[in-house]
């Protein structure tokens, strides 16, 4: 579920794959949270069940990972989740 902004309320799932080591992740976290939008985040480094899901849905091995409503955003930094949640307006 999301809360906060009306930017990400039509948003029903939101899923984060990440790994605690890696900068894009954190920022990735960052950003939803300072955004207020709730999110369910697997650590793939410490899930093997996790990483598989995220290479089977995604067909890569990069994190950070993002899922919202069955789409997916691979690999990316900050402007790109930007532009990938304005789709959900």
């Amino acid at each position: 579920m999301v809360t906060g902004n009306s930017q990400a309320k039509t948003m029903k799932s939101i899923k984060l794959y990440s790994k605690p080591l890696c900068g894009w992740c954190q920022d990735a976290k960052a950003y939803l949270k300072a955004h207020n939008i709730q999110f369910e985040n697997s650590d793939v480094g410490a899930d093997p069940a996790a990483y598989a899901e995220m290479q089977k849905i995604s067909g890569q091995t990069y994190v950070p990972t993002i899922v919202v409503d069955g789409k997916v955003l691979a690999d990316f930094d900050v402007a790109a989740l930007e532009k990938f949640l304005a789709q959900f307006n």
